[in-house]
């Protein structure tokens, strides 16, 4: 895997909207948080764009997701927001020109279609983890900010992979297990199944969350990657949070809990379950590319080598 050179603080930060828009004031407020981190941020078109439910056309989110990349003032990119649209722009986008650039590139939820293909595509290392207008307009909390500056400024392993105190991450199947971290959203993930960008579980730890979506919507997607030999390929399992994921009030339902038991655990893969990474705050920030190791008995996942250069 490529690792992308560690930012630095004076870097600028280039911001693309690849998915859904934001308001307008909600994205300036954002930036300031930014900028008060000690970078210098570049706003791209697309993030004060509106075509519906994106942000622009297709063809100015790829082009400014691809220009970012290619522009040498830039030191690393954060995604706006998700929503939906990052799926629509993947055969728009450059992974060669991405290749040859490495940068830092931050997001999660939609995002998961650019984390899977630049991780496949391009070989680069990427971090899921917070977006400007999802995350930072009231101003990133402390454990979020400390660990997402610990993943993209340096470049040493980031060992263990904590949840806020008081907060316990639960085991689902014992074991170890070690392998390259890939993954994100659920839904997204499933989105791309029978596509070029399907993603490849052999031998990796696979990182799913969700939000908003009930325990029999759940079960379908989980159950499409266990058809899909994606569970079978895996090393081992990290379930993140799972927002609002529960059944409506008195509709006669499984429990999230109850789906990953049914579906998850008779493979028998090292899996923890409550890792706060995904639609939470505080969240921690994950490498995706890089090697970690598993301890599903003591819920830890540990990151064994460095994400940034």
């Amino acid at each position: 895997m490529i690792k992308p050179k560690k930012l630095e603080y004076g870097n600028t930060i280039g911001v693309v909207a690849t998915s859904s828009p934001a308001d307008r004031e909600k994205v300036l407020r954002a930036k300031g948080e930014l900028e008060r981190l000690s970078f210098k941020v570049k706003l791209m078109p697309s993030c004060f764009e509106v075509h519906g439910y994106l942000s622009g056309s297709d063809q100015l989110r790829a082009d400014d997701l691809n220009s970012l990349f290619a522009d040498k003032d830039v030191d690393g990119i954060i995604c706006l927001r998700g929503g939906y649209g990052s799926t629509k722009i993947l055969g728009k986008v450059d992974f060669d020109l991405i290749k040859a650039n490495p940068k830092v590139f931050v997001g999660y939820s939609d995002i998961t279609a650019l984390h899977i293909s630049m991780n496949q595509f391009s070989n680069l290392v990427t971090f899921h983890g917070p977006m400007l207008a999802a995350d930072m307009p009231t101003g990133l909390d402390e454990f979020s900010k400390t660990e997402l500056l610990r993943a993209i400024t340096d470049p040493s392993p980031m060992g263990p992979i904590n949840n806020p105190v008081g907060i316990k991450i639960h085991t689902l199947v014992g074991g170890k297990a070690t392998g390259i971290i890939a993954g994100g959203n659920l839904a997204l993930i499933a989105a791309t199944m029978g596509t070029p960008y399907e993603i490849d579980t052999k031998d990796k730890l696979l990182f799913l969350e969700e939000i908003g979506e009930e325990p029999y919507r759940v079960d379908r997607m989980l159950t499409q990657l266990a058809l899909a030999g994606k569970f079978d390929d895996a090393a081992g399992i990290i379930l993140g949070d799972w927002n609002n994921c529960e059944a409506s009030k008195h509709k006669v339902s499984l429990t999230l809990m109850e789906v990953f038991r049914e579906i998850i655990v008779p493979f028998n893969k090292p899996t923890i379950f409550d890792l706060k990474a995904g639609h939470c705050n505080p969240k921690v920030t994950l490498p995706f590319g890089v090697k970690a190791t598993l301890y599903a008995d003591a819920g830890q996942l540990t990151i064994e080598e460095g994400a940034t250069l």
